[in-house]
């Protein structure tokens, strides 16, 4: 049970404070035990962090398999893949876990960042094979000129460029603007009947 409570509390702490500003004392406290009571379950703060952050790879890769995989299968692709980057700069401000492992992907702390973007692009890497599978199945909707791959690519920018957005401005007027742009020029640009 309180190897439970450890896990939950650190991750709170560090999504909140990053590595450096979290505090073992302040998991402790939350917790409701001594400071050395975590060294029962942890050797350290780092292993701890590495566990969180493990932890919530695991369950980011969760809500991805289930988005695509799921009921969400029966929407158009255009519906499909705008209601993901909806539900995902959602889950940013919604779900502690997913808030923890965008801003440790994208600022790990330096003893960690090999470590950090090798197990962040086993995240990626998955949900590219679900979104090329899915424009290769849409195929005959899309543009011609590109590759499923090549798709993937430009989706992906557009999912970095709104979490570099949420990170630094959070939800915001600019960010509905970067969506709504972005969104409407990708859309545009890879579907076969707005072609002339």
């Amino acid at each position: 049970m309180a190897s439970e409570q450890i896990k939950e509390a650190a991750l709170r702490q560090f999504a909140l404070h990053g590595y450096k500003g979290a505090a073992l004392t302040s998991i402790a406290n939350e917790v409701g035990i001594k400071k050395q009571s975590i060294y029962t379950y942890f050797k350290s703060k780092e292993e701890l962090f590495v566990h969180s952050f493990n932890e919530s790879i695991v369950h980011e890769l969760h809500f991805i398999e289930q988005f695509f995989t799921g009921s969400n299968r029966t929407l158009s692709a255009e519906k499909l893949l705008y209601k993901f980057l909806i539900e995902y700069m959602n889950r940013y401000d919604e779900s502690i876990n997913t808030s923890f492992f965008i801003r440790t992907s994208y600022f790990p702390p330096h003893q960690l960042k090999e470590l950090i973007i090798r197990e962040s692009y086993r995240l990626t890497d998955r949900l590219e094979c679900l979104l090329e599978a899915l424009f290769e199945e849409k195929g005959d909707l899309l543009n011609s000129n590109f590759s499923a791959d090549t798709i993937t690519a430009a989706y992906l920018t557009i999912l970095d460029g709104l979490f570099v957005e949420m990170l630094y401005g959070g939800k915001s007027e600019r960010l509905q603007k970067r969506l709504s742009s972005s969104w409407n020029i990708f859309w545009q640009g890879i579907n076969s009947s707005k072609r002339c």
